[in-house]
């Protein structure tokens, strides 16, 4: 708990490891907002705890719905944009990158290269856009796409 408060209070990151029945999450935290989630990564520092990020994908890993933690502002317009287009794909579904950057107003390759940047995948459901002929890509590998899709489809059919 120390380490939260601290974190809160100088304004610094702290590394958490979340272990999810998928894989290890690290995520950081600095007591206010969330600032990245990496799928995979066994080398955070610290268990997580009782922060918002943690609370979050317990829920999530349930298969239920929950307000999303604070998290690190986008960068861009486009990036905002790009969220609210992505928070706005149900849990369980997806839709390829042309429908999405339909719905945008953009083009499908530019809206997969923000995509591939996006800081905080789950939080971000960047996973639930494929491309027309197959999975499409994905920053945290091909295995974890297919690993959150099949998740959410699991839930969202057999609740």
């Amino acid at each position: 708990m120390q380490d939260r408060t601290l974190a809160a209070c100088y304004g610094f990151n702290m590394h958490y490891r979340f272990n999810s029945p998928l894989g290890p999450i690290a995520y950081d935290w600095n007591g206010r907002f969330c600032s990245g989630l990496s799928l995979g990564d066994e080398a955070a520092a610290a268990d997580a705890g009782n922060d918002p990020v943690s609370r979050w994908l317990v829920v999530y890993f349930t298969g239920q719905a929950a307000p999303l933690p604070l998290l690190a502002p986008p960068a861009t317009p486009f990036q905002l944009k790009m969220r609210a287009g992505l928070l706005a794909i149900p849990f369980g579904e997806v839709c390829t990158y042309g429908q999405l950057a339909a719905r945008l107003g953009t083009a499908p390759r530019a809206l997969g290269q923000a995509l591939g940047a996006n800081p905080l995948p789950i939080l971000i459901p960047c996973h639930r856009v494929l491309a027309v002929n197959g999975p499409g890509g994905f920053a945290s590998g091909l295995e974890w796409k297919e690993r959150l899709i099949g998740f959410e489809h699991d839930f969202s059919t057999h609740p």
